[in-house]
Formats: structure tokens, sequence, C-alpha cells
């Protein structure tokens, strides 16, 4: 998890959605290896602050982010993944995006699907 000093520095308002989203990760993938990033909180609002990512084999899987209104679970092979329920977002080469505006929204069995299929990608 993100040293508890990082988390404590996440805006009170979506400290439990990204609590909510490390917390479906780590359920769905109990043995992936942790990697908090080393970013400073961003001075500029429209720019996500990194927080953590989960990998399997050294391969980044999915990752959690957050700004200050809402959070982001980011899919490192997200263009790989079958997405019927329309929440990936993005369009750059490989990853894509799920915003979370509340911790009710990780919880989405949607979201828990995607994040199983990141995870079952990375171990085929």
């Amino acid at each position: 998890m993100p040293t508890a000093e990082q988390l404590k520095r996440v805006p009170p308002a979506v400290r439990p959605i990204v609590e909510a989203a490390i917390h479906i990760v780590k359920a769905t993938a109990p043995g992936a290896e942790e990697i908090p990033y080393r970013m400073a909180q961003p001075r500029s609002k429209s720019m996500m602050w990194k927080l953590v990512r989960y990998a399997v084999d050294g391969e980044p899987v999915v990752g959690v982010g957050t700004f200050t209104g809402h959070s982001a679970m980011f899919f490192y092979r997200g263009r790989e993944l079958d997405d019927s329920s329309g929440l990936l977002q993005g369009s750059g080469k490989d990853t894509r995006f799920v915003t979370l505006r509340s911790p009710a929204d990780a919880e989405k069995p949607a979201v828990k699907r995607l994040v199983r299929a990141a995870f079952k990608l990375a171990a085929s």
C-alpha cells in the first residue's frame, strides 16, 4: 500500500475512493507485487497523482491514482481488455483507465471484472 504518510496527504474527499480501489486490487490479486510510486503530490489539479501500481512477475498490471475530486484505476494493457461495460477510457497506445467518483464505483462488478481480466491477461 502506499505509505501511510502518502495516504494521509491524499485529499480527504478522495481518500476513501483510493482505499476502496486498493482494496479491490488486493482482494483480486493478493499475490501481486505492490509498488508505490515515488511521485510528489502534483501542484496542478488536472494532473493525476499516481500512488501505487500492482505487478505480476515484474509486469505492471493495474495502478491507482487520484485527482482532487475523483480517483482512477489505470490498466497498463487496457487496450487488450474486453470492456463490454464501456467503463474504460483513454486512447493511449496501451493504457486505459476507469474514473472512480465514489468508493461504490470501485465496488462495481464491472470494475472487479476488469481487474480480474487484467491479472488474467498478465498471467497468460
